[in-house]
């Protein structure tokens, strides 16, 4: 087997196994869906980079906006600001901000532009509903909020057969390839993915120019 292959067919049997892997990762207590692989990479980009602000949308459990606060906590700076379209108010912490909302609507693209400062630096973390059209819709509505040299990171461009979940359809990875056509203010940072498994594959999208 090549070393993709080899990787591929991990992927798939962490998938297989996602009661014990992905979805039963916690973060000080909090579920949080992610790849452990992944949020390692988010905390090189976090520190690296030092965002004054994330955006995240998807919070679902809590766990993610609560691992990024730490991150801020143990620099010193920066807030959270999480979005999900259910109710949700906890894991508390001082950094997070939790708004209640459509992450693909306009209103919420400029509710969002109008809790950041012009001189912020802000990241954009996309892990909300992963159907095509709502994953573009984001794209396109907050890679203006998302500054030189920060990133836009779309989540689970790993469905649709890529290698899981063959039968989902039209997901993230291919609103990021419909995103990239006609948007050369990003590209895709395949450094971020030297780990191997990552559920983000060609989702790690830096901005280049504004």
């Amino acid at each position: 087997m090549t070393d993709e292959e080899v990787v591929a067919a991990f992927h798939k049997l962490y998938y297989k196994r996602s009661g014990e892997t992905w979805d039963g990762t916690y973060w000080l207590g909090s579920k949080i869906l992610k790849c452990p692989l992944d949020t390692w990479m988010y905390q090189e980009i976090v520190h690296e980079l030092r965002p004054d602000v994330i955006v995240e949308c998807g919070t679902r459990h809590g766990g993610s906006a609560l691992f990024l606060a730490c991150l801020l906590d143990l620099l010193g700076r920066g807030r959270v600001i999480t979005i999900d379209i259910e109710p949700i108010c906890e894991p508390a912490h001082r950094r997070i901000e939790f708004m209640t909302a459509n992450s693909a609507s306009p209103d919420t693209f400029a509710r969002v532009q109008g809790r950041v400062r012009p001189d912020e630096r802000v990241m954009v973390i996309l892990d909300s509903d992963h159907h095509k059209d709502h994953v573009l819709r984001e794209m396109v509505g907050f890679s203006p909020l998302v500054s030189v040299g920060q990133y836009m990171i779309v989540e689970d461009g790993n469905i649709n057969g890529n290698p899981v979940y063959p039968d989902f359809g039209p997901g993230p990875a291919e609103a990021i390839q419909e995103f990239l056509k006609s948007n050369d203010h990003f590209k895709i940072d395949k450094y971020r993915e030297r780990l191997m498994l990552t559920m983000n594959p060609n989702g790690y999208l830096k901005k280049i120019s504004s």
